[in-house]
């Protein structure tokens, strides 16, 4: 299996498990410790048995302050939150963190994201999910906690689900030994989750003179956008594991913690 598996929550959207999807040599990623999905702002756990099936332990939060304000986490009960805001040091947070704020505006969004700008401004935000320092040390813990013995499933979200977290979990899978076209597959696979949540948005934008063009760039999840990041990690150091080192300064028994913890051998 090469993509995740779909938690049919009733109150968080894309929500999906990196459990089952396969690995070198007959391996697989083990079930129910790495958790991916979009903001938990309606999170309702006693309304959401699937949700509260999964027991989570950590949250990890890749978002700005802005979208932590407007929209912040409810956290489920006895979970431990962590704030890791990826694109903390770019200017303006980056576009992914205005994605759903541009298509409030579409006079906005056509005037500043038209002419192919939408996608441009998040190629650049996927290399600097690679090599900015706000950046390295949000990944960073999200990879420690994954790695920490005893410590329970993990879950780590953005907005939408699908570009912070989408790299996240390509991180993860590429340091399990992963290969490309897995970890390519995987992060593909939240399209139409994305979509589903995004419609009314969508819909609006639309209806308001927005331009398509722009809100494809910002609501599709496009191998490009994945190639940027993964070009950036080759150019400048060469292999996960060298960039786990050396970019996120994450010691050898951080890396065999979290491959004894997220490796299925049987």
């Amino acid at each position: 299996m090469q993509h995740s598996h779909i938690v049919d929550s009733a109150t968080v959207a894309n929500l999906r498990d990196l459990g089952g999807i396969d690995l070198p040599g007959g391996a697989r990623v083990r079930s129910g410790l790495a958790l991916r999905s979009g903001q938990l702002d309606r999170l309702d756990p006693s309304g959401d048995p699937m949700f509260e099936a999964l027991g989570v332990r950590t949250v990890i939060d890749l978002r700005s302050g802005a979208e932590r304000t407007a929209y912040p986490d409810r956290v489920p009960g006895g979970a431990h939150l962590l704030v890791a805001d990826v694109l903390a040091d770019r200017a303006g947070n980056g576009v992914a963190t205005a994605l759903t704020a541009a298509l409030e505006d579409p006079a906005g969004a056509n005037r500043t994201l038209g002419g192919g700008r939408a996608a441009l401004a998040l190629t650049e935000d996927y290399r600097a999910f690679v090599t900015s320092a706000a950046a390295r040390h949000a990944y960073k813990q999200l990879l420690t906690a994954l790695a920490h013995q005893g410590g329970g499933p993990v879950l780590f979200h953005c907005t939408a689900g699908k570009d912070r977290t989408g790299w996240g979990a390509a991180l993860i899978l590429l340091l399990l030994g992963a290969d490309e076209e897995t970890v390519r597959t995987e992060y593909l696979s939240v399209d139409p989750a994305v979509h589903v949540r995004y419609a009314p948005v969508l819909e609006r934008f639309l209806a308001g003179g927005g331009d398509p063009e722009i809100a494809d760039a910002i609501l599709s999840v496009r191998a490009e956008y994945l190639a940027a990041s993964l070009d950036t990690l080759a150019d400048h150091w060469g292999d996960p594991e060298s960039y786990a080192r050396a970019a996120l300064g994450l010691k050898d028994e951080t890396l065999e913690s979290l491959r004894g913890r997220l490796v299925q051998t049987s």
